[in-house]
């Protein structure tokens, strides 16, 4: 059984509507700019599968740097998809934390110790301090606060579940954010956002669910992510 990747969002005119928010980067981040995938359902790693990545981590300890490139080939895009994009809320600031997520693990790689949940959740680790020291430098609207994440990686210091499960966890999480701050939104709003980004409809289809004409819909998705980028800017001002 298998577990879908959220697909990639239709194009919407943000240009026409005047969406060029900082929270417009993180709703197409959290529900699917990576490109569509399938990845595997919760379900424990197979030995030889695990026994694979041990070696691998064995020879980048080593100096193999092919070898280091292979594990950060294979947990680079879930490390994107459910770690640094949700926290950072654009794709220009994950894409950045990632880069400066491998030269850590490149410079640090040697202070990994081999557990038998492999070698994401050491990666995890490395990647939620980049985030934190990009939230930190940065005061931005995003959907956590530097506390969020420490508060994380005081926890993943700990975790030792298996990678799938992880990942899973770190969505649903940013997905809960989401619907935490949608429930503060008009509910006209929240269901503009939800219909049009969340759900990925076409502006016939929301406007139609909305019972209105295209050009209001717009016009509502405008406001709503409006009132979004307040929520999130009065959330900031607030903690």
């Amino acid at each position: 059984m298998t577990a879908l990747c959220l697909p990639a969002p239709t194009p919407l005119p943000a240009s026409a509507l005047g969406l060029g928010l900082v929270a417009w980067d993180a709703w197409r981040g959290l529900f699917g700019t990576m490109p569509p995938c399938r990845v595997p359902a919760v379900q424990e790693r197979d030995p030889a599968e695990l026994e694979a990545e041990r070696v691998l981590a064995v020879q980048a300890q080593a100096g193999d740097r092919e070898a280091l490139g292979t594990l950060l080939r294979r947990y680079g895009p879930r490390l994107y998809r459910s770690v640094l994009l949700p926290r950072l809320g654009s794709a220009a600031a994950a894409e950045e934390a990632l880069s400066a997520t491998y030269m850590k693990v490149v410079e640090r790689f040697e202070q990994f110790t081999w557990q038998s949940v492999g070698v994401y959740p050491w990666l995890r680790v490395v990647a939620l301090r980049v985030a934190l020291d990009q939230l930190r430098a940065k005061k931005r609207e995003v959907l956590f606060e530097p506390a969020d994440v420490e508060r994380e990686i005081d926890a993943a210091a700990r975790d030792d579940r298996e990678t799938d499960v992880i990942e899973q966890h770190d969505l649903a999480q940013a997905r809960g954010r989401v619907e935490e701050l949608l429930g503060r939104l008009n509910p006209r709003y929240a269901t503009a956002i939800r219909l049009r980004v969340l759900e990925e409809r076409s502006r016939d289809e929301a406007a139609k669910e909305l019972e209105v004409s295209v050009a209001t819909f717009d016009v509502v998705l405008h406001r709503a992510m409006a009132a979004l980028k307040k929520a999130l800017a009065s959330e900031g001002g607030g903690s």
